[in-house]
């Protein structure tokens, strides 16, 4: 912590980098870990997966990029002239917030909100795109859950001449019919899953013609397409090694403007589904916390309803409902469960990132679930102080934020609290409304359907 608030430009509440500040590189933090993560491994041979095994779902930079164990990994000059619509994006200190909740405590945001798609997603959906048309792909597959993912890649897509098909989880594409248009705009074909156009989707049809769906079977339904289609290849908007790499931009961005009102973290928090927001925000800080310069707490925040870190079992596991991914190594709640179909969208995946797995099973970091009416209503005054509605997915990071900041009045003590807003909600109302109105319920842990999908578990895997 800085000694003199003066020194820290109180007043100020943006703080921006010029786009000749913004990093040139990516940070992988997988060679400063004490530990390498478990490997993924192949679904039939059970043996660790190679670069053959992926190359039919992914072109060979990013495959490379996957494994890497090189600390940095230079951004190519085409994305970063892409990354120049938005970034850097700016750091806010939250005065209002702070004001109304009464604390000491400083609290700053990272708004990821300000890029073409609202989200923090397209930070890894352009570099996808542009390594993919570099080696000649024509066609893109991919899941999404509440949007966010399947409009950055729209978007990236329609900058690269790609085709995009988009498989939208049916619970938010009845929810957010705005995010549909949007993704058309940009493009993109979408489709509600699951879908009667795949095997896995018509299987999930099957065996519940009214269910919800689930980020699991959008996966099965996109990977399946692409698996089939030799001009075509999957993009994945979360979860995969590379995909957190190229979200570092954030923390790295953070750290820098930190530097410049002489502030530290003392807590950081995000919130996480797949992982890669939180990645993107803490690993730059995780860097320096394990070479000893640094030492804020760093916390995971996820749905009540989905709370794979702090109540699913580390084992291999499928990263899709079918079973036509790689096995890895991760918390899960089992590849065939399904949510029930909370607000935020993007936060309904049954499983943790193997790399974020494995830095918490290393105690590296927190982690903590939130129901959703207590994330809407940090969100409702978000917006109120902040002038900013966030979307559902930040509200458990803002949740948890508040909580910091009330414990932070009762000490007295001036904690620097550090979180990513990832996205705005303007095309999240709907969810909004029902808060509003008094008509949103807490989201449950379902307890016995957990228990039954983790019996579905691939066996005598660790």
């Amino acid at each position: 912590m800085a000694n003199d608030p003066d020194d820290r430009g109180a007043k100020q509440t943006k703080i921006l980098l010029e786009e000749s500040e913004m990093p040139t590189r990516w940070y992988n933090i997988v060679p400063d870990l004490p530990a390498p993560p478990p490997p993924p491994l192949h679904p039939g041979t059970h043996e660790p997966v190679g670069p053959e095994d992926l190359a039919p779902l992914f072109p060979m930079a990013l495959i490379m990029q996957e494994v890497s164990t090189d600390s940095y990994i230079d951004i190519p000059e085409e994305v970063l002239d892409v990354y120049r619509l938005w970034r850097p994006s700016p750091l806010y200190r939250a005065h209002r917030l702070e004001a109304a909740l009464g604390t000491p405590a400083r609290i700053y945001y990272k708004y990821e909100g300000v890029s073409p798609a609202g989200s923090h997603k397209p930070n890894t959906a352009v570099p996808q795109a542009f390594y993919n048309a570099q080696e000649g792909i024509k066609r893109l597959t991919t899941e999404t859950g509440a949007g966010q993912w399947g409009t950055a890649l729209a978007f990236a897509c329609a900058l690269f001449d790609l085709e995009c098909e988009v498989w939208q989880v049916r619970s938010s594409y009845d929810q957010k019919p705005y995010r549909k248009a949007m993704i058309e705009t940009f493009g993109a074909t979408i489709h509600a899953s699951p879908s009667v156009l795949t095997e896995a989707g018509r299987k999930a049809l099957a065996n519940d013609p009214e269910t919800p769906g689930s980020l699991g079977i959008a996966i099965s339904e996109a990977v399946e397409v692409a698996a089939q289609d030799p001009e075509g290849r999957y993009a994945l908007g979360s979860v995969l090694n590379h995909v957190l790499m190229h979200q570092t931009i954030i923390g790295e961005e953070a750290m820098a403007q930190l530097a410049k009102v002489d502030d530290t973290p003392d807590v950081i928090v995000g919130c996480t589904g797949g992982g890669s927001n939180f990645a993107g925000l803490t690993f730059p800080f995780l860097r320096e916390k394990l070479a000893g310069r640094i030492s804020p707490t760093i916390r995971a925040v996820e749905p009540a309803a989905c709370p794979s870190l702090t109540k699913g079992t580390y084992a291999y596991d499928f990263g899709d409902t079918a079973g036509l991914t790689p096995l890895m190594k991760m918390h899960t709640l089992g590849h065939d469960f399904i949510p029930d179909p909370i607000h935020a969208g993007g936060l309904r995946y049954h499983g943790m990132s193997p790399l974020l797995s494995h830095i918490y099973e290393l105690g590296l970091i927190e982690a903590e679930s939130i129901h959703q009416t207590e994330c809407f209503e940090a969100g409702v005054q978000f917006a109120r102080t902040e002038g900013i509605v966030p979307a559902p997915e930040p509200t458990h990071a803002l949740a948890a934020t508040v909580r910091e900041a009330l414990k932070a009045k009762e000490s007295g003590s001036e904690t620097v609290i550090l979180t990513a807003l990832c996205g705005h909600g303007l095309l999240d109302m709907a969810a909004y409304d029902r808060y509003l109105a008094g008509d949103m319920v807490d989201d449950d842990y379902p307890e016995e359907r957990v228990r039954d999908a983790l019996t579905r578990l691939p066996q005598d895997l660790g």
